[in-house]
């Protein structure tokens, strides 16, 4: 198994939030989002929306998609 990929992002709205759940859309692996004590999966839309925007936001996957991983840099937080 390989090892666990994890990012921090933040999406100021919902625009971001929804060109990050595309983008996750288009992996055929699983991508969770943690905050605080919640995990969504990243292709949930709603789920995403839920959790709000403006938040520091944890994202754990196994594999790489270079499109998925534009994506994360676009959005991510050092």
């Amino acid at each position: 198994m390989s090892r666990m990929i994890e990012r921090k992002i933040k999406l100021s709205d919902t625009e971001e939030v929804k060109e990050f759940v595309n983008a996750a859309g288009k992996c055929d692996f699983e991508i969770d989002v943690f905050y605080n004590r919640a995990v969504i999966d990243a292709k949930s839309l709603l789920g995403m929306l839920y959790l709000g925007v403006c938040k520091e936001l944890t994202i754990k996957y196994g594999e790489q998609d270079a499109g998925f991983e534009k994506t994360v840099r676009k959005y991510a937080i050092a």
